[in-house]
């Protein structure tokens, strides 16, 4: 897929591949964020929130990288300062006439309300419509998960309604809230859109692949 695997940087806010040595801090976040997590989250018996070994990890990488190589995924994990922070995957990537996604994360709770999620989300989302060539990129909120909401809400997204009964999540078939932009939405980039808003001047903005 063109754009990836690549690396993107906006001051103390990144987005990098899945490694496999991530492993270890992975498993503590998502032990240590569980409960915090848990009411956000699409069951899914491949990445548990409880304490578990690495074998979970092991096989969303393996997953993930299969995704990726196909062009239907761009798995990242989210950092702050150098360290592993939490996760944002550009999954569901649909292409032909449609070239459209679906955006998801998750972050520490001991970094929320700094700013990294918004950055990370424009980050992703320019890069998949100015380097990858998607169209329209969508975020799919539970009605009550406020703070993810605010998220998608400050940098634009439109909301379009909500989509019946559309995950599995703690133990029931949960009601979203669908929001998108497309490329049109963004002429300028989202990144420089969300920094304008807030009067952020991160110091470097870069991608490598």
């Amino acid at each position: 897929m063109r754009g990836w695997p690549v690396t993107l940087t906006e001051g103390p806010v990144g987005l990098r591949p899945l490694r496999h040595r991530d492993a270890a801090i992975w498993r503590e976040l998502r032990v240590r964020n569980a409960e915090w997590l848990r009411p956000w989250e699409p069951t899914n018996p491949e990445t548990p929130l409880f304490r578990s070994g690495l074998g979970p990890y092991v096989s969303m990488v393996h997953t993930m990288r299969r995704e990726a190589r196909q062009g239907l995924a761009l798995p990242w994990v989210v950092t702050h300062e150098g360290r592993f922070a939490g996760q944002l995957t550009i999954g569901a990537i649909v292409w032909g006439s449609a070239r459209s996604a679906q955006i998801g994360y998750w972050v520490d709770r001991q970094v929320a309300g700094r700013g990294v999620i918004p950055t990370a989300v424009a980050l992703a989302v320019d890069h998949c419509f100015f380097t990858v060539g998607l169209h329209r990129v969508e975020a799919n909120i539970r009605p009550e998960n406020s703070a993810s909401r605010r998220v998608v809400e400050k940098l634009g997204f439109r909301e379009e309604g909500i989509r019946r009964r559309h995950l599995h999540i703690d133990g029931a078939w949960r009601d979203h809230i669908c929001y998108a932009l497309t490329v049109e939405d963004v002429p300028g980039g989202l990144r420089s859109r969300w920094l304008a808003s807030t009067k952020q001047a991160f110091p470097r903005s870069s991608s490598s692949p």
